[in-house]
């Protein structure tokens, strides 16, 4: 069983949010918090680090102690991502989670680890969700390396080189922040 202190939190920031006008979905509100502190907070039991993919506002992460790693190579979309928390993550162990999710599972990371090898994929009752992962953050880093080599940019070519089995969340809906309706349906206030 791995302990917290084995784990690194790494909340996937650093998208363009196209289909919200670009509004940063880091900084959008719900329940009185921002999306990215409502994260860090909500799993601060569960891992031992946190570590914030992001390429814009990269100072006010800093005001809230939230450590943000933008990414190492522009225009890769979440595989950059995934790349810069890798090479930034202090732990053996890698949680990713989009900023955007709307519901966790409790004990998320210990489902995750108790597949075994080398991490684990999630799916919810909307189907699999390449981007609610654990990985063992020295198999993911080589499996980066050769999938940038190769030009792969898929985040699900890289969990299948990794041979990462699928956790099943039944009765759960992870959800995710991309339309206005999406806000409107998660009780978001303000950007």
């Amino acid at each position: 069983m791995l302990a917290p202190s084995d784990i690194t939190l790494g909340i996937l920031a650093g998208g363009r949010a196209t289909r919200l006008g670009g509004r940063d979905k880091a900084w959008i509100e719900r329940g009185g918090s921002a999306q990215v502190v409502r994260l860090a907070h909500r799993f601060a039991g569960e891992c031992g680090k946190v570590l914030v993919s992001a390429n814009r506002e990269l100072p006010r992460y800093a005001a809230l102690a939230l450590h943000a790693v933008p990414d190492r190579q522009p225009d890769l979309g979440p595989l950059g991502g995934l790349d810069a928390l890798a090479a930034a993550c202090p732990t053996p162990w890698l949680l990713t989670l989009p900023v955007d999710l709307v519901e966790a599972a409790d004990g998320l990371p210990r489902r995750l680890a108790q597949a075994g090898g080398q991490g684990a994929v999630a799916r919810d009752d909307d189907g699999l969700q390449p981007l609610v992962a654990l990985y063992r953050v020295e198999a993911l880093r080589a499996a980066l390396a050769a999938a940038l080599a190769d030009g792969e940019y898929s985040v699900r070519a890289l969990q299948a080189s990794l041979a990462l089995p699928v956790v099943t969340f039944d009765g759960l809906r992870f959800g995710n922040l991309n339309t206005p309706a999406d806000l409107l349906a998660a009780g978001c206030t303000t950007a």
